[in-house]
């Protein structure tokens, strides 16, 4: 890998066949991971969905990470021998069913580090959520929410996230809510986290999908277009870069814009979404 290349890492994606909504065979994997290195990311962290609550019976947990292993490790020998500049590992997206999930198992974190990525189900929040992310705190490991601008009932009210970040857990933001294809309120939502700084990841949450869009591309060139090309190196390369490490992320600078930048750009990303 060319050490003056800016690798991009994503961490939040759905390439492990015939496990989850994600990829159905090998040829969703192949299509997928090529289209992600024609946009140079080149560090992979899939990570299939996996119910928190099995980690309460040791037995069934373990007959799902083994089906996962398998058919990762399959993909795995897949990427190494078709894409040998991208590097491939895997995690979990861990849904918080019950507020006291055991990460004690490498296989459920993000390539056997501290970090986990984590969601609630049915993109609601529950009651004292920031208790359960305090809770994977003191377990001694890192908690970051995924999508957080999908979530309904914000209404664009950011005080709840703000207590995420204070009970220690970090935000990763889908391209994809950037051009509106989760709707206009998680458009929203992902702009206004951008603008504080709040935003710590850009991850693509792609399902490899023929049909489904990465939209990195459209971000990249819009952000750089209006003078935050910092930010998304932060974003895309630093911070997801630190992950991939198994370390924390740095502070992300806010995206602040002369006005009506951010209106016109929401227009305009609108208008590219699908």
């Amino acid at each position: 890998m060319d050490p003056g290349v800016p690798v991009v890492v994503d961490f939040h994606n759905h390439l492990v066949p015939g496990v989850d909504d994600g990829a159905r065979d090998l040829e969703d994997v192949r299509g997928a991971v090529g289209r992600m290195a024609d946009l140079g990311i080149r560090r992979i962290i899939t990570t299939p969905h996996l119910m928190g609550s099995l980690t309460h019976t040791p037995e069934r947990l373990v007959e799902r990470l083994d089906e996962v292993s398998q058919a990762f490790d399959t993909a795995a020998d897949l990427v190494g021998a078709e894409y040998p500049e991208v590097e491939f590992r895997r995690g979990h997206e861990v849904m918080l069913d019950v507020p006291d999930v055991d990460f004690s198992d490498p296989r459920t974190r993000l390539g056997g580090s501290r970090l986990v990525l984590v969601e609630w189900p049915g993109l609601r929040i529950p009651p004292r959520s920031g208790e359960a992310l305090v809770a994977i705190r003191t377990g001694g490991y890192v908690p970051i929410v995924a999508h957080p601008e999908r979530y309904g009932g914000l209404n664009g009210n950011l005080n709840l996230l703000a207590g995420w970040r204070d009970a220690g857990a970090y935000l990763q933001v889908n391209y994809g809510s950037l051009v509106g294809r989760y709707g206009d309120k998680a458009r929203e939502t992902a702009v206004a986290l951008l603008e504080r700084g709040w935003a710590d990841y850009l991850c693509s949450d792609f399902h490899a999908r023929e049909d489904q869009k990465i939209h990195l591309r459209a971000v990249r060139e819009k952000l750089e277009e209006w003078g935050h090309g910092e930010t998304l190196v932060q974003l895309t390369v630093i911070n997801p870069g630190r992950a991939w490490e198994g370390e924390e992320p740095l502070p992300v600078n806010p995206a602040t814009a002369t006005p009506g930048v951010w209106r016109r750009m929401k227009a305009i990303l609108g208008m590219e979404r699908g």
